[in-house]
């Protein structure tokens, strides 16, 4: 591992200037991870090639997903419409079966016409196929490194000197049946990295007991094997030359897979990493400015000189092209984002809108009186079912009968208060502070076409 890390490190220290064409694009998504990476700070994760990754592009320290969802947060990745405009308001497997509307059209869709090869290897989760139209599908489990980075080898090689679109599910970090697969059958050059669980830093939501420790050691664990199966994939990139015309862009869906994070619009939910790689720009850039997921797709649009076409149904993306954000540190007029959240589960009814600026956060709990319900593998958790049998009143610094019971409004003030602990929706020193950011989040909702406005004449 150290040698392919190396390596990487080598290749994209001497990379030659962007190529006028082919332009092509790696989609890195990963699955329920939060902030936990060497390059934004935490000094207990073992993550060195995506801290690599971040020396030699734009590491985005404001950088949200729009719905802290896996499918959600994925349609909105690939359409750059927020949940509640692309219809897939929901996880889009088994029961649940969420789809997103038929008359949005998804990268593949966009980029096919233009003459690119488009693919999606491990993890997509989205559906339906004429929305996204993948021409190569590889269904892989999205947790062993080296069998991933071998399709993406295929992949490259098969396609060519074709431009190509190429997204890569990982299924790391998000949990298993039990645990975080750790226990699994992975090749002997995968690490199995072990995480003291007394050690540990704690997130501000979790509580500080021998059950949640073990359970973040493992997820910790599962986080290493990711940064891994990233370092391979660079590295076929490298070895098939295709590094020096392709637009790496690594994300995440959405937080950390605990109580108070994923499916939250809370920032551990939301405010998760963001690296990009553009050919020939400068390195190692620390970018400020604050960008959603529903900008990814009009920057992808970008790179690929590609200008949809909207259909009759369909709204203008939201969103916009953030490659000229890539080698400033700050710029102005990247001060705001959105979210929104209708389910993760079918079961899991709870509609929320949130404006967020550098300052405070407003959140619109649109079916407030219902308890806030858990994902069932958050409820499922050692973490969870620890809170329950102990009866705790805390969940770390947040109470849990203020994490199941919310007011219709919520506003915080995130400079004096960034755990977003003390809502301040009724205090009257913040009034022009919610009124402006209600005025923002309704402008919002009234552009995007929120479905969820009729509930403002009905109730």
């Amino acid at each position: 591992m150290i040698r392919l890390l190396l390596s990487f490190a080598i290749t994209l220290a001497f990379a030659i200037p962007a190529q006028a064409a082919p332009k092509n694009v790696v989609l890195l998504i990963a699955d329920d991870l939060g902030l936990q990476l060497g390059c934004y700070g935490d000094a207990v994760a073992k993550t060195p090639n995506l801290d690599a990754l971040a020396k030699t592009g734009t590491r985005f320290t404001h950088a949200f997903a729009s719905v802290s969802s896996c499918s959600c947060s994925r349609a909105s990745i690939l359409t750059g419409l927020p949940t509640h405009a692309s219809g897939q308001y929901g996880l889009a497997h088994a029961t649940h079966n969420q789809y997103t509307f038929r008359t949005v059209r998804g990268l593949p869709a966009l980029l096919v016409p233009a003459g690119y090869r488009s693919g999606v290897i491990a993890k997509l989760h989205v559906q339906p196929k004429e929305v996204y139209p993948f021409d190569v599908e590889v269904p892989n489990g999205g947790r062993n490194p080296v069998s991933i980075a071998a399709e993406v080898k295929k992949f490259v090689a098969d396609t060519g000197d074709k431009p190509f679109f190429l997204l890569v599910g990982f299924t790391d970090p998000h949990r298993a049946a039990k645990g975080f697969a750790n226990d699994g059958k992975y090749p002997a050059e995968v690490p199995a990295v072990k995480f003291d669980p007394k050690t540990l830093p704690l997130p501000y939501h979790l509580p500080d007991q021998p059950d949640a420790r073990a359970d973040l050691a493992d997820y910790y664990q599962s986080v290493t094997r990711l940064d891994d199966g990233i370092g391979r994939v660079l590295k076929e990139l490298a070895d098939a030359k295709k590094l020096d015309d392709t637009l790496v862009i690594f994300v995440s869906d959405n937080g950390i897979p605990f109580p108070g994070a994923k499916s939250t619009l809370y920032d551990a939910g939301v405010r998760l990493p963001m690296i990009v790689r553009k050919p020939g720009q400068k390195a190692g850039v620390v970018s400020s400015a604050m960008v959603s997921w529903t900008d990814i797709t009009p920057t992808i649009l970008d790179w690929c000189e590609v200008k949809p076409v909207a259909a009759k149904k369909e709204i203008a993306l939201p969103g916009r092209s953030f490659l000229p954000t890539l080698e400033r540190e700050k710029i102005e007029n990247w001060d705001v984002v959105y979210g929104s959240h209708q389910f993760h589960e079918i079961t899991m009814y709870y509609p929320i809108r949130m404006a967020r600026t550098r300052q405070y956060k407003y959140l619109l709990n649109l079916a407030h009186p219902l308890e806030f319900p858990h994902a069932s593998d958050l409820w499922g958790s050692d973490t969870w079912q620890g809170i329950l049998k102990r009866g705790d009143k805390m969940m770390g610094q947040r109470s849990v009968a203020s994490y199941l019971n919310r007011p219709k409004e919520e506003l915080y003030d995130l400079e004096s208060d960034p755990n977003e602990l003390k809502n301040i929706a009724n205090d009257p020193k913040h009034k022009d502070a919610l009124v402006n950011l209600r005025k923002l989040c309704q402008e919002w909702r009234e552009k995007t076409n929120d479905p969820w406005l009729i509930k403002d004449k009905h109730e």
